[in-house]
């Protein structure tokens, strides 16, 4: 009998037009799923006939208590180079081999998208955008402001920070810098100039976060630092919605406070009702930070790669482990 594979949350339906999938669907059965599954009843109801699981990203965690519920389940193959939300050692108690893949770029893809939002945010694209298409023209839209001559304060200097330090520099911005573990000759180092996290947000017009997700981050921004903030003040967040706390988040945009530009969510697909698409001062994107062909080129030729080699019973070619 042949291994049933699924292919995940392939949203966009680019899955099949990515890779060669021919020498893989020689071998076994595979089915694309471009929709998500709403809670862990539905992810087993879905999944539990499958031998081989490839997923994007993490848009669908893999719990100890999901694994548990999948007995078939022999592989799971995911993109990218770590993923917080698959339990690996419930995994490895299983005997299940876990594999990722590299990235298709430099993380310039989600940087990129992070200025677009800031742009789209300080001139009100979004409502031009909606009044063109509602038939109107200026009517109703705020005038929005120049970022010349304005302070952009990054939460986060990383990799993708010091991306979007440089942007901020081309644009005549003056670049904040702060973190936890952030030196001055570190910020200097990356295009910008240290400041306290406090001092950052009292200072900046935009605040752009580029934090990893980690129990020490969560709610790095909430309603005290929210508080901080000057009125009209844009906060872009293109890393984890959790790094933000949603209801603080929610008070300050209803308040008229600040312009949010969000392309990550607490919950994604961010539900149909959410309060968040409801929200003023918002420029919201669906997560696309990393939704370029270049990434999608990497992530599922190097799927395939892996799926290939585990049924020719060789060792992962990319296994995933907690330091990945």
């Amino acid at each position: 009998m042949r291994m049933k594979i699924a292919v995940l949350d392939d949203w966009q339906g680019v899955a099949k037009t990515s890779a060669d999938w021919s020498g893989l669907s020689a071998r076994a059965e595979i089915r694309f799923f471009e929709d998500a599954v709403a809670d862990e009843d539905a992810a087993e109801a879905r999944l539990e006939d499958f031998d081989v699981i490839m997923s994007m990203r993490e848009r669908t965690p893999f719990p100890a208590s999901l694994i548990a519920r999948l007995p078939k389940l022999k592989m799971l193959s995911v993109t990218g180079a770590r993923n917080k939300s698959v339990d690996l050692k419930a995994l490895a108690a299983r005997g299940i081999v876990v594999t990722r893949t590299e990235a298709g770029e430099d993380g310039s893809a989600t940087a990129e998208l992070a200025l677009a939002l800031m742009l789209a945010a300080a001139r009100r694209i979004a409502a031009g955008d909606a009044s063109i298409r509602a038939g109107r023209f200026q009517e109703g839209i705020a005038p929005g402001f120049t970022l010349r001559g304005r302070t952009l304060g990054l939460v986060g200097l990383g990799r993708l920070g010091s991306f979007m330090a440089s942007y901020g520099r081309a644009l005549g911005m003056s670049v904040l810098a702060w973190s936890p573990n952030l030196t001055p000759e570190r910020a200097e180092a990356g295009g910008a100039q240290w400041a306290a996290k406090d001092d950052l947000l009292a200072r900046a017009d935009v605040v752009s976060l580029h934090m990893v997700l980690a129990p020490t981050t969560i709610g790095i921004i909430g309603a005290r630092e929210l508080g901080l903030m000057r009125p009209g003040t844009i906060i872009v967040n293109t890393s984890r919605g959790p790094l933000i706390e949603e209801t603080a988040l929610l008070d300050a945009l209803n308040a008229g406070r600040i312009i949010a530009a969000l392309d990550v969510y607490n919950r994604e697909p961010l539900p149909a009702d959410h309060p968040l698409r409801r929200a003023p001062n918002t420029v919201l994107s669906p997560h696309l930070g990393y939704c370029v062909q270049e990434n999608f080129a990497v992530f599922y030729r190097q799927s395939v790669e892996n799926v290939l080699a585990f049924l020719d019973g060789k060792p992962p070619l990319r296994p995933l482990t907690d330091g990945a």
